[in-house]
């Protein structure tokens, strides 16, 4: 089966298509322009450059949020129009459940988060173990305190929730500099991070938490 897959939730746009799971084609852009100017002509170039056709596909997807609602409101009308025309069956794709399965080949809980401003973030849990995500609590709009007494209380121990969002910060790091993010460099990458040799990359694509080093260390600091 293949699923050409569309993303516009954040600043950037990016396409994909997948056969049985295995990437075939892809293409980003984070060029600051809108997505109605830049989301089909990416989605056309990509199918182009890899010899297929949206007539060829069997699954149209796109995320559903949370994020941007003028992006995702492109992104979703795009869909239908694509699905309506060509007569395909289409879905929704949670932003954060998409950005879980980066991480589903570790264990543990992966927090997911994405600014919603005002010192908020659009958030989920998933729980990782086995290379099965298991989703811990709806996609929320959560304030920064709240998210880290829910953490601390309910959730994990306090360094373990840390941990996972560094971990986090060090996958998208990674995605930005086209590394592939096995577990172990993973792991280096997350000791990097807490060591401050690095620092997370804001500005990448969309996989993980958007959270600054120091919010980080904010959110966990021990009373």
């Amino acid at each position: 089966m293949k699923i050409l897959a569309i993303e516009t939730s954040a600043k950037s746009v990016s396409a994909a298509v997948v056969e049985n799971g295995v990437p075939l084609a892809s293409a980003y852009q984070n060029m600051g322009l809108t997505h109605s100017r830049t989301l089909m002509p990416l989605v056309d170039g990509m199918l182009s450059a890899a010899g297929l056709r949206v007539q060829d596909m069997d699954l149209l997807a796109a995320a559903n949020g949370p994020g941007s609602f003028t992006g995702l409101r492109i992104d979703v009308s795009a869909l239908k129009g694509l699905a309506w025309a060509l007569e395909k069956p289409c879905c929704g794709v949670s932003t954060l459940a998409a950005m879980a399965r980066n991480l589903a080949h570790m264990e543990g809980l992966i927090i997911c988060a994405m600014d919603a401003r005002r010192n908020q973030v659009y958030n989920a849990l998933f729980l990782a173990q086995d290379g099965v995500l298991t989703r811990q609590c709806p996609d929320r709009a959560i304030g920064l305190e709240e998210l880290a007494e829910d953490l601390r209380l309910n959730r994990a121990d306090p360094d373990a929730a840390r941990d996972s969002l560094l971990s986090t910060m060090a996958c998208k790091s990674a995605i930005k500099a086209g590394m592939h993010t096995d577990p172990a460099e993973l792991r280096r990458l997350v000791d990097r991070v807490q060591s401050g040799e690095i620092q997370y990359c804001p500005h990448g694509r969309p996989v993980a938490v958007k959270l600054s080093k120091y919010q980080v260390e904010k959110m966990f600091k021990r009373a």
